[in-house]
C-alpha cells in the first residue's frame, strides 16, 4: 500500500484535516491525477484559508491542468492569504509563479 492509499484510508476513517488534504493533494498531483489534487487542495484551503502552502500547490495544480486563468486567480488569493498570515516567503514565491504565468504566450 502506497502513501496515497494510506492517506486516503486516513481520510475514510474520518481523520480529515488541512494537512491531510494538502498531503493527499500533493500525492494525487505526483500521480498525475490533477482533478483529485485540485479537489483535495481546495478542501485544505476551505478548512484553513491561511494555509499558504496549499494555496501555492493549488495554483500549481491548476497551471499543470492547463487552467492558467484559474491558476492566476488562485495565486492572487494565495498571496493575499499569505500576506495576511505573515508568510512573506510564500507570498513572494506565489508572486514569482504569477509573473511567470502571465508571461506565458496564450494559444491563438
Amino acid at each position: 500500500m502506497g502513501l496515497r492509499d494510506n492517506l486516503q484510508l486516513m481520510l475514510e476513517r474520518g481523520q480529515d484535516s488541512p494537512l491531510l488534504r494538502y498531503s493527499l493533494g500533493l500525492e494525487c498531483r505526483r500521480a498525475g491525477d490533477l482533478l483529485a489534487a485540485i479537489d483535495h487542495l481546495r478542501k485544505a484551503i476551505e478548512q484553513n484559508p491561511g494555509y499558504s502552502a496549499a494555496w501555492k500547490a493549488l495554483g500549481e495544480a491548476h497551471a499543470a491542468a492547463g487552467s492558467a486563468e484559474r491558476a492566476a486567480e488562485i495565486y492572487e488569493q494565495g498571496i493575499a492569504a499569505a500576506q495576511k498570515s505573515g508568510d512573506i516567503q510564500a507570498a513572494k514565491e506565489m508572486g514569482v509563479f504569477l509573473k511567470r504565468l502571465r508571461r506565458r504566450p496564450t494559444a491563438g
